[in-house]
């Protein structure tokens, strides 16, 4: 039986709730995709390893390791406008919407490695109400699979990172909720199960998850099917 259709469900209390963007609020493979060929062809790069490693990673780290000859923050620059200008394509994934209008304004937030004016755009693009603060690539100076963007996006809500809840669909951004103490749920839109050993819990989308704000300070409550047997 495909791993995909057991599931098992699971109930689990949080505080805050911490979203990656790309791949998990939003679907903007193919502007990240067209962007990021077009500059590797123009520097030299082989396109689709410079797609592969780019996901869920800072342009300006991916950059660096990529070309270390080039000055990282005018590369993110040129790579930051050719997506700014594409947003071909960038839509909400199921369930994200229905989700969001679940979740008290004060209790979540986006935790994302793209620049804050990139998101800013990909997030309207997809018509989500975004916070008025979320952690971008701007707000660390260590990118993921650092701990350092969950941790700042824990301590924006105020709340212990062992108190918040992580949606990643990366390796890099599970890897990084997990080293910052966050329980993590990790869907299977863009990486493989075998890639995303570091979430605590898996699923397929957000669609389904029921939510449950509990009394007082007490935080929520999130029900959903996981899963099983990974």
């Amino acid at each position: 039986m495909s791993l995909s259709k057991i599931s098992s469900p699971v109930t689990v209390r949080c505080k805050g709730i911490l979203f990656d963007m790309d791949g998990i609020l939003i679907s903007s493979i193919g502007s990240v995709e067209r962007s990021w060929t077009k500059w590797a062809l123009l520097r030299g790069v082989d396109p689709e390893y410079a797609c592969r490693i780019a996901h869920g990673c800072r342009s300006v780290e991916t950059v660096a390791i990529l070309r270390p000859d080039l000055d990282p923050v005018a590369e993110t620059t040129i790579l930051e406008d050719a997506e700014m200008a594409d947003t071909d394509g960038v839509s909400v994934l199921p369930g994200v919407l229905k989700l969001l209008a679940a979740l008290p304004e004060d209790r979540w937030t986006v935790v994302t490695s793209a620049t804050g004016p990139l998101a800013r755009v990909r997030l309207a693009a997809g018509t989500i109400p975004a916070p008025e603060r979320i952690v971008t690539a701007e707000s660390v100076n260590e990118g993921k699979p650092h701990p350092a963007p969950y941790l700042a996006g824990a301590a924006l809500l105020g709340f212990a990172p062992e108190e918040c809840v992580v949606f990643e669909d990366a390796a890099t951004g599970a890897n990084a909720g997990h080293a910052a103490g966050c329980t993590v749920i990790a869907t299977t839109f863009s990486h493989s199960i075998e890639s995303l050993a570091a979430a605590d819990y898996l699923i397929e989308d957000v669609t389904g998850i029921e939510v449950t704000v509990l009394d007082g300070d007490a935080g929520l409550e999130l029900r959903f099917a996981a899963i099983a047997d990974r």
